[in-house]
Parts: structure tokens; C-alpha cells; sequence
């Protein structure tokens, strides 16, 4: 059963009536991004009352995943930046005399400068409907029905695709999960299939997705199938297009954190099956493991052999401190360069397998870099690197639905007025939402982008630019199209930040078949078309005219379909202090970083928690059902007739949610 689908049973859409939430909580969140997510999970499987609103009418914020026609409405709305009105103007009525207000944002600025391209005939899809597609929001309730009725064409694009995915994938997704081993344990790693879609919970083997995927598309690589916007449109449900693009490092903190809290069985995962290079206008495989370094054909013997010298030192670098002593106020590509490797490996080296700047990476982030790229080699396949299928928005879901199993309350589309300070304390101590509720708590957990003017007024953000391709090729043809890649290409001049490049191909669940979804990013220095066209221009062919006068190099690229530029805040990194007037019990998230990994999210989730809670353990995994005590009273009111649903149960206290989430954790492995 999809991760998605399961959170909605815990969850209250807006206007489904103020009744029905609670008055009082030991947490409440605003914004279910990544790290609000994980904080929210770790919370409520230690015991605490958990209340997750968010203004969105999707789960993941910035780290969302979208289908095509989810993703054109969060392009509108992003263009217009309408203002949004106070359904409840008396709210201040409920503000004490020793109590003061903290306003919070109604409009997201973390968003600019959102840029759209089609490169076909966009007149030709005005009437094409997406298939599949449901006609309105599933109904919970008779009250969530008056609310979907008061604006019947509203349509809600991202919440309905998702959905229906999850319906649509749900008997794909249960034929690949074994409950027994599902319910062994979980210190067991993950058996690795070639090139496979992999699931991280203890002891499971998910089928061969790519395989699957590939037999039927063994075409010439000569004449591709030429794709319409049309059917881009009518497939549209087929993508899943995420807003940040990442990938996990098999040995990196989100994974160790996902088999951990045994959240891994909510997700599969699919091994990045290539690391390439662009080097003097080309794209070239890069190899990474011992056996790709010596089957490799772009390197000579003597490169091999001082290839594979230098990454061994690099394992244990440490342990050899002579060696790069006099380097440490150097930069890592002035190392290299003194240890006698050729251009091209110093380029692979460099761009490719430490992934770092040229001119701003010291020796040793280089070596700590490379070391962790050779540590995470083989654990699940040839590259270091997972990608979640259906894309990077499945990980803030599956904390979300850890988080709803073990009693945390979750409701969309549910925007706060303001946050009530205690004038004496400096505390805040409770929130106030539109409807003109006052929902108290011992912590507040906000994003950063819920902030206004007046407390961000002393932080200085970054800004990261992004751009999403559809094309209809890959970027280096093989005998397999089902590739999941990625590139880094160096900048142009030096100084300018290097632009990684993610290509996933339709067995990753997140684009139609015949088609490549590409991810580009990197630090901003201007705005976000400024700084990736130069490399889309270098990598693909975007005339979508095939005239005489078009040379043969550019019909060799693959073509851009459709695209899109924006750029994204990065609030990643900025001290507490720089906040103005923030209580003491509020606590700040960041929204995605530009590095390619998660390990700041969970840094961050991690640090936040042990602040709140410095005795409970971070994410523990789920007690075994099977050791589970229950007490005479409540085994006394089982048997008294109360339904064994899970829906149907009470809402259980803070001391029996732990051991009841456990077991609707069981029940749902055993569907």
C-alpha cells in the first residue's frame, strides 16, 4: 500500500470542521517538509502528542514531488503570488492582555523568477485530459464533503495525482514486499539485484523494476520515438517530478536513519547505475569500482594503475598525514595535481567522484569527500548512490505516515495566523490558525519560510537554481535505456559554480515511458535560466525545427520536450541567532540545501529533538509485536467489544501509543 495514501487516513482536509481538532498537543509543526517530517516521526514514537499543519494542499513543501499537470498548477501559482485573505478577522479577540503576537507569512517567498518552456505544439493538448485523473478530491466525511462542494472547480492537481497513484501502484507495490521478512529484524542489509529497484527494510529484495521496464524498449537507439506535448499531457500521472533533486549515499545519514526506525519499508529504492564526466564537449562514463577501472577502455595501463593508487590512499588518508601536510591551505585540485595523475583523471578525481569546486574545496574536504564517495561503493550496487522511486517527495511521506501510525494528527491546506508569546516567559504558548482556534503546545516547530520580514530581517539567505527537462534521449546512449545517471559539468570560468546534472530514465516511476527526466543544480549566482541555460544549450538540442542548416553534432543530442527554471531559497546553515525575537520553544527548519545528499536535514532533525527531548532516543525501531505486554485493563476493554479496525480505535494516550503504533505497523506489513 502506497506510503500517500495511508497518511490520509490520519489526515483532515480544510473546512473539515474545527471540532475535530484537539484544543492541546505536545508538538505542533507548520510546513511538512523533510526535517519537519523526520522530528515529527521521532516524536511521536516516543510517546508525544503530535499536531502537523501545513497551508499547502501537499505533503513535502520545497521536497515535493509532482505529477506534469500537479507541477504546471504549482508554476501558476507561483507566477501569481496571489495575496491570501484572514477567513477569521476577530482572531485577535482571543489574545490575552500578557500576551503578545508573533505574525507569521501567508505567502511563500521561498520561490522566483519560475520560467516555462515548451518546445512543441502546446495547441495541440488543449483538449487532451490527463489520464486517469480523478474528477474531484475523495470524499472523508460529510463535513470534507461541504467543503469540496463550496468550489467544485477548484481543482487540486497535486494532492488528486497522488491519489490516484497510489491506488493505481498499490498492487505493484505489495507483490514486491515479503511480510516475513519484513518482521524479522532490522539490522539485516539489503540484498543488491544488477541495477534493481532496491527496498531498504531488513532482509527485503525488491523484483527488478529495470529489467521489467527495458525488455519492451529494445528499439534502435538510432531513430527515436518522437514524443508530443499532447501525450506528455495525457501521460501526465506517470511523472513524478521532484522540486529538489537528490540522491542517497548508500552509507549517508538519511539511509543509516531510514533501516534504523525501520521507515525503510514504506519506499523502494533504485541504484544510480552511472557516474559520467563532461570533459573537452563530451559526455564520458566515469569508472568508480575496481572492477570498472580495469575494464575501462578510455584509460592506459599507467592510469590505471596510478588511478587505483591514489583512491587507495584517499581510504585511509589519515594514516598517512606526511603525504598531505604541506597541502592543507592548498586546494584540493592543487593537490591533485602534484600527485602526478594525468588531466583526465585529476578531472574525474575532481568533478566526478569528489564533487567538489575547483577553486573553494580545501585538501582536506577533497580527501574526506573522496573517502566517502570509495566507502559507499558496493553496499547496494556499482555507484555509491539510491534514488527513491516515484521520486525524492516519498521520503517526507514515509516519515509522515511513521509519525500518523504512531498517533500524530496531520491536516493540509490548514494555514496559521500567528504564534501567542508569553510576555513574561518569553515562551510561546500556542498557535492560532484560520479558522480562529487556539491550539496550544509545549514546542513549535516552523518552517523557515513561515517566518515574517520582521524576524528574518537580519538573515541573509542563499538562493539555488534549478531547472527540470523533459527530453526524449539519453545524454550518453547505451544498450540499456533504462540508465539513472549522474554528471557533473565544471563551470565555464573559474569562480562560477559547477552545475550537477541528474538524469532518471521511466523505471525510476517518475517519467513516461520513451522519455528522461533531467535535474540540474547549482548555487545561484544570478537567476536560475542565467545560470543552466549554457549547460542545457551544451548538453541537448532545444530547436525543436530540424531544418537543413542544423548540423549533425546538435541531431545527435537529445531534445528538450519541455522545461522549466526557478529558483529555490536556501536557508540551510543559519544560526539561531540570527532570528530576531524567536521564543525559546519555537525551533526553525531549513528548506533543501544545493548538496546533493541529505545529511543536513537529518543533522538538523537530529539536533532539533535532542534539544526537546536530551533523554529519548532519536528514532528508535519499532518494538517487535511479539514482546509487546499489554496491561488487564486494557486487555479488559478489548474484550468488551471495541473494534480491532485501526480507524475505528480510540485515539490512544501518550503511554500507549508506542506500543500501539507497533501494531499497526505489523498490520500493515501483513496486507
Amino acid at each position: 500500500m502506497s506510503c500517500f495514501r495511508e497518511i490520509l487516513k490520519h489526515c483532515f482536509l480544510e473546512k473539515a470542521g474545527e471540532a475535530n481538532f484537539p484544543s492541546a498537543a505536545a508538538e505542533k509543526w507548520g510546513g511538512v517538509s523533510l526535517p519537519e517530517s523526520i522530528i515529527a516521526a521521532a516524536c511521536a514514537r516516543s510517546g508525544q502528542r503530535v499536531l502537523h499543519v501545513d497551508s499547502r494542499n501537499y505533503y513535502g513543501g520545497n521536497w515535493a514531488s509532482f505529477s506534469f499537470s500537479g507541477l504546471l498548477s504549482w508554476i501558476k501559482e507561483n507566477q501569481e503570488k496571489s495575496d491570501v485573505s484572514d477567513e477569521c478577522e476577530d482572531w485577535r479577540k482571543l489574545i490575552l492582555e500578557n500576551e503578545e503576537v508573533l505574525s507569521l507569512n501567508k505567502k511563500d517567498k521561498t520561490i522566483e523568477h519560475v520560467e516555462a518552456f515548451c518546445f512543441g505544439d502546446q495547441d495541440s493538448a488543449k483538449d487532451v485530459e490527463e489520464a486517469g485523473a480523478l474528477p474531484k478530491l475523495p470524499v472523508f466525511g460529510a463535513s470534507g464533503a461541504e467543503g469540496v462542494a463550496q468550489d467544485p472547480d477548484k481543482e487540486c492537481p497535486p494532492l488528486e495525482s497522488a491519489v490516484a497513484r497510489a491506488e493505481s501502484c498499490e498492487p505493484e507495490k505489495a507483490a514486491s514486499v515479503d511480510p516475513a521478512s519484513t518482521a524479522e529484524g532490522n539490522d539485516t542489509e539489503v540484498n543488491c539485484e544488477n541495477e534493481s529497484s532496491h527496498s531498504l527494510s531488513s532482509g527485503e529484495s525488491a523484483p527488478d523494476l529495470g529489467k521489467a521496464e527495458a525488455a519492451p524498449s529494445e528499439v534502435s537507439a538510432q531513430e527515436p520515438k518522437k514524443i508530443m506535448y499532447s501525450q506528455i499531457v495525457r501521460e501526465g500521472r506517470r511523472f513524478n517530478i521532484d522540486l529538489v533533486s537528490k540522491l542517497l549515499y548508500s552509507r549517508g545519514l538519511l539511509i543509516d536513519l531510514l533501516i534504523k526506525s525501520n521507515v525503510s519499508r514504506y519506499a523502494e529504492f533504485k541504484n544510480a547505475t552511472r557516474i559520467l564526466a563532461f570533459r573537452e564537449g563530451k559526455v564520458e562514463q566515469v569508472p568508480c569500482s575496481r572492477a570498472d577501472v580495469f575494464n575501462s577502455r578510455q584509460l592506459t595501463m599507467v592510469e590505471k594503475r596510478m588511478l587505483m593508487k591514489f583512491l587507495t590512499f584517499c581510504l585511509d588518508y589519515e594514516q598517512h598525514p606526511d603525504e598531505f601536510q604541506d597541502y592543507k591551505n592548498s586546494t584540493f585540485a592543487q593537490f591533485l595535481r602534484t600527485r602526478k595523475l594525468t588531466p583526465s583523471l585529476q578531472h574525474f578525481i575532481l568533478h566526478s567522484i569528489a564533487m567538489v569546486s575547483e577553486t573553494d574545496c580545501s585538501t582536506l574536504e577533497g580527501l574526506q569527500a573522496t573517502r566517502k564517495f570509495l566507502q559507499c561503493l558496493g553496499r547496494y550496487g556499482n555507484t555509491p548512490f539510491l534514488f527513491p522511486l516515484y521520486g525524492q517527495g516519498e521520503i517526507p511521506q514515509c516519515f509522515c505516515r511513521m509519525c500518523a501510525v504512531f498517533g500524530g494528527i496531520y491536516c493540509l491546506r490548514h494555514s496559521v495566523q500567528c504564534l501567542v508569546v508569553d510576555k513574561e516567559s518569553g515562551r510561546c504558548k500556542a498557535v492560532i490558525d484560520h479558522f480562529g482556534q487556539r491550539i496550544s503546545a509545549n514546542y513549535f516547530i516552523v518552517e523557515d519560510s513561515y517566518l515574517s520580514e520582521s524576524v528574518c530581517r537580519n538573515v541573509c539567505y542563499r538562493q539555488i537554481s534549478r531547472a527540470v527537462l523533459i527530453t526524449d534521449q539519453s545524454v550518453l546512449k547505451t544498450d540499456s535505456e533504462q540508465q539513472v545517471s549522474i554528471l557533473t559539468v565544471p563551470p565555464v570560468d573559474l569562480g562560477q559554480p559547477a552545475v550537477c546534472v541528474i538524469e532518471l530514465c521511466s523505471s525510476t516511476m517518475t517519467c513516461m515511458k520513451d522519455t528522461y527526466l533531467v535535474h540540474l543544480t547549482c548555487p545561484s549566482t544570478k537567476t536560475a535560466r542565467e545560470d543552466l541555460e549554457p549547460v542545457v544549450q551544451k548538453l541537448f538540442h532545444l530547436n525543436t525545427e530540424t531544418g537543413k542548416e542544423t548540423e549533425n553534432e546538435e541531431l545527435e543530442k537529445p531534445r528538450v520536450l519541455w522545461a522549466v527554471y526557478f529558483n529555490m531559497r536556501d536557508s540551510s546553515g543559519i544560526d539561531r541567532n540570527s532570528y530576531s525575537s524567536l521564543p525559546s520553544n519555537v525551533y526553525v527548519c531549513s528548506g533543501p540545501d544545493s548538496a546533493l545528499g541529505n545529511d543536513c536535514a537529518v543533522k538538523q532533525a537530529e539536533t532539533i529533538f535532542q534539544e526537546m527531548f536530551p533523554t529519548e532516543e532519536f528514532c528508535p525501531p519499532p518494538p517487535n509485536p511479539e514482546d509487546i505486554i499489554y496491561d488487564e485493563d486494557e486487555i479488559a476493554s478489548e474484550e468488551s467489544g471495541l473494534s480491532n479496525s485501526p480507524e475505528t480505535k480510540p485515539e490512544p494516550s501518550p503511554e500507549e501509543s508506542s506500543s500501539r503504533g507497533s501494531t499497526a505497523v505489523k498490520e500493515h506489513s501483513e496486507e
